[in-house]
């Protein structure tokens, strides 16, 4: 694989970090290809490289033999950055970080419960990283902002079905028109806005 100056190497084995980016961007391509493509090449990999990237994810995601969604992250991203417990209703689960070197202050969360299940798993701000200023739909960019962010900014937030398992959609109002964000493991990828009515 050929890599430009200064980006991050796989963790040895056959699958790793970069790797996981190329599954991620192998998503986010469907919303914008642009955007991903330029990502991808930041990592110096074909898309044939990606192609094999993806199918390899998706069989350890379907392996009969797969030890879990958690033990699997653990040995693709090594030892997460950090861990904390968090508590969720009447339920206390485990939140494991792992950077991600495409988007520096972006983190990759898993929430595990203590049997080791995964009840999410997704991107978020780095703890103490500067988030975006949300005022209005113009501020909404591609890749600018987590589901989180989102739904702080322009609460309340209606949540609507992802059209995929790695999707969310949130729907909501700003500036007085409605908007229905759409994401791809918890980044934004775009945002449709309905046109105010006009006066009667």
């Amino acid at each position: 694989m050929t890599r430009t100056p200064g980006t991050p190497h796989p963790a040895p084995g056959p699958f790793g970090p970069t790797g996981f980016q190329l599954v991620l961007l192998r998503r986010m391509a469907d919303f914008q290809p642009g955007l991903a493509e330029e990502a991808r090449m930041r990592l110096g990999a074909s898309l044939a490289e990606q192609r094999e990237a993806n199918k390899r994810w998706q069989a350890m995601v379907r392996s009969p033999r797969s030890r879990g969604a958690l033990a699997r992250y653990r040995s693709v991203l090594g030892p997460p950055e950090a861990v904390s417990s968090r508590t969720i209703g009447d339920l206390t689960c485990e939140a494991l970080l792992w950077p991600v070197p495409l988007w520096p202050g972006l983190r990759f969360e898993v929430l595990a419960a203590p049997d080791g299940a995964v009840w999410n798993e997704w991107l978020v701000r780095a703890p103490g990283a500067p988030g975006p200023v949300l005022e209005s739909p113009e501020d909404l960019l591609p890749w600018s902002a987590t589901v989180d962010e989102v739904a702080r900014a322009f609460a309340p937030v209606r949540p609507m079905e992802g059209t995929a398992p790695t999707r969310w959609r949130l729907a909501f109002t700003a500036s007085g028109r409605a908007c229905v964000a759409e994401f791809t493991y918890g980044l934004l990828q775009e945002v449709s806005v309905a046109e105010p009515p006009r006066p009667a």
